[in-house]
């Protein structure tokens, strides 16, 4: 019997290596994007793209076929991120402590910027990190409220209360800080030199 169990362990665990590979092929270029938009440096982002698809490896059993993976590895994704800022925040507390003081100061935005790219970032850096998160697996990763719940495990009923809610909120910033005729819907992209634009839509 044990001559012919090999055979089959080893096809196993081929079939699995092409499936992960072709999981990473498909949707590492879109992870690097997640994690390089989130941290400072490229090589904390190689990390967190190196944690996520050792835990894919790992569960690749249970990771979802086709699309449905990249939500799936987002979650993923985020989870890798808190555990890193975690670990940064331990290491270097007062550098953090620096750092958002310096972010959230309005006088380090730029409100001359033409294309209003500085009052929305302004507008960001005001709302809480679930709020932002959010509005940016939205806007920079384009995701639909369905994969919102997979990437954020929540059902989705709660997340798209929200992020109504989170745009409701975006939108009563952008009024505050915002100079006249900049109340308008924005539609939600990243522009060519990586600035922020949001949708601000009701009913999505």
């Amino acid at each position: 019997m044990a001559t012919w169990s090999r055979p089959h362990r080893d096809d196993d665990h081929a079939s699995r290596r092409a499936r992960f590979e072709a999981v990473f092929a498909a949707e590492s270029r879109a992870i690097l994007g997640y994690a390089l938009r989130r941290v400072d440096a490229a090589e904390d982002a190689a990390d967190i793209v190196a944690e996520t698809f050792l835990v894919a490896w790992r569960r690749i059993d249970d990771v979802p076929p086709g699309p449905d993976a990249r939500p799936w590895l987002y979650g993923v994704a985020r989870r890798v991120l808190a555990n890193h800022v975690r670990g940064v925040r331990r290491r270097t507390r007062l550098g953090e402590r620096l750092r958002e003081e310096l972010q959230t100061r309005p006088d380090v935005v730029s409100h001359d910027e033409d294309d209003a790219a500085a009052t929305v970032r302004d507008a960001m850096l005001r709302l809480s990190d679930d709020d932002r998160e959010l509005l940016r697996l939205t806007s920079w990763e384009g995701l639909a409220p369905a994969e919102l719940a997979t990437a954020m495990s929540l059902p989705p009923a709660t997340v798209r209360t929200r992020l109504h809610r989170a745009r409701n909120r975006l939108r009563t910033e952008l009024e505050a800080v915002g100079r006249p005729g900049e109340r308008q819907a924005r539609t939600g992209h990243v522009n060519g030199d990586g600035r922020l634009s949001v949708r601000l839509e009701e009913g999505t």
